[in-house]
């Protein structure tokens, strides 16, 4: 695999999580006032960021949220309901405030990151994180969509910019993207990765039509015929059919992982980020928590590769890292719960007879 050395180091750097901080923890969680098990997953998502955290009390607040923004050359294939010209115009609308992950980001007290690390023109604004490797992938259906230096160098973005929330402050780091014609390079991942088919990877995106759907099916299986991706190398499937924010939101995944930082993942775009993190660091996986399950139907296939449970189900399909900010409260919820919590001896409630 032709990986960077600097992303090799971080990699190597990935604990296992804190066997010892999950049992006291769990044992913890069985002498709160409240019959065992009660709060089921809250419970498990408790016991996770204490393996995740090393701390008995884990601290998810404040939340982080990086959105990458790129364009992809797949896209002028029209395998999406909207031109490309979109993804900049969304890449304003969030940096003015004005879109659905800055009302949900200032719901949680998230800081919020904007980063163009590939949009396909020149932005301007003074929140803006400048990270343009280049302007959108090539058209991975005639050509690779990148080069292994250009994944490589997603990668590190990735990693940049989430270590520079974690010394802001995060600690829990939601990851989002914006980019048109990502589904089709989510979808030929997820296939590459988890071996579903394209039939089952490939959903209606941004709402294309039956149609436009078997086109894209059709489109997105000769390509991958043509690039012929190695499943067991991320760094050849990233150059070959990925996308610029998919590079950077992995490496942001690795990063946090490095940094004993809980992610909570998005949609199915980000989640086909986290299948690649994974492949790169199987240990990654531990660090990741399912904020919803997307009406995308390539997700399912991609958390149960992922052996993840989504704490939402709410049929969204918009991406931006809005699913994981708005599953948020849960995740704090979790951490609350451990520290504040009476336990039975502090309340002077008889617990369970024996």
């Amino acid at each position: 695999m032709n990986i960077n050395g600097q992303i090799q180091e971080v990699l190597q750097s990935i604990q296992p999580l804190s066997q010892e901080q999950m049992e006291h923890a769990k044992e913890y969680v069985n002498t709160l006032t409240k019959p065992i098990g009660s709060l089921g997953k809250i419970e498990e998502l408790a016991i996770q960021l204490s393996g995740i955290t090393n701390q008995v009390f884990p601290v998810v607040s404040r939340p982080g949220v990086a959105v990458f923004a790129a364009d992809h050359g797949i896209s002028d294939m029209g395998v999406s309901a909207y031109p490309k010209e979109v993804t900049m115009q969304m890449v304003y609308n969030f940096l003015n405030g004005g879109a659905a992950i800055n009302v949900f980001s200032r719901q949680i007290n998230a800081i919020l990151k904007i980063v163009d690390i590939g949009v396909a023109g020149d932005l301007q604004h003074e929140h803006l994180l400048h990270k343009k490797i280049r302007y959108g992938t090539k058209n991975f259906a005639i050509e690779n969509a990148m080069s292994e230096e250009e994944a490589n160098q997603a990668i590190l973005i990735g990693m940049e910019a989430a270590q520079h929330l974690i010394d802001e402050g995060t600690r829990c780091l939601i990851i989002g993207e914006m980019g048109i014609g990502n589904t089709s390079s989510a979808s030929a991942i997820t296939s590459v990765i988890t071996g579903c088919s394209l039939e089952e990877a490939v959903g209606k995106g941004t709402g294309i039509t039956n149609e436009s759907l078997q086109k894209k099916i059709s489109i997105l299986s000769k390509a991958l015929v043509e690039r012929n991706p190695d499943p067991n190398n991320a760094i050849d499937i990233l150059s070959k059919v990925g996308g610029l924010e998919i590079g950077g939101m992995t490496g942001a995944i690795i990063k946090a992982a490095e940094q004993r930082i809980p992610v909570l993942l998005d949609g199915f775009i980000s989640t086909s980020a986290a299948l690649l993190a994974c492949l790169l660091e199987e240990k990654v996986s531990n660090f990741l928590i399912a904020g919803h399950l997307s009406h995308e139907q390539g997700h399912a296939h991609a958390l149960a590769s992922l052996h993840k449970s989504p704490l939402l189900n709410l049929d969204l399909r918009l991406g931006e890292g809005t699913g994981a900010t708005l599953s948020f409260p849960l995740v704090e919820a979790a951490a609350r719960m451990m520290k504040e919590m009476a336990t039975f001896q502090s309340a002077g409630i008889a617990s369970k007879s024996q």
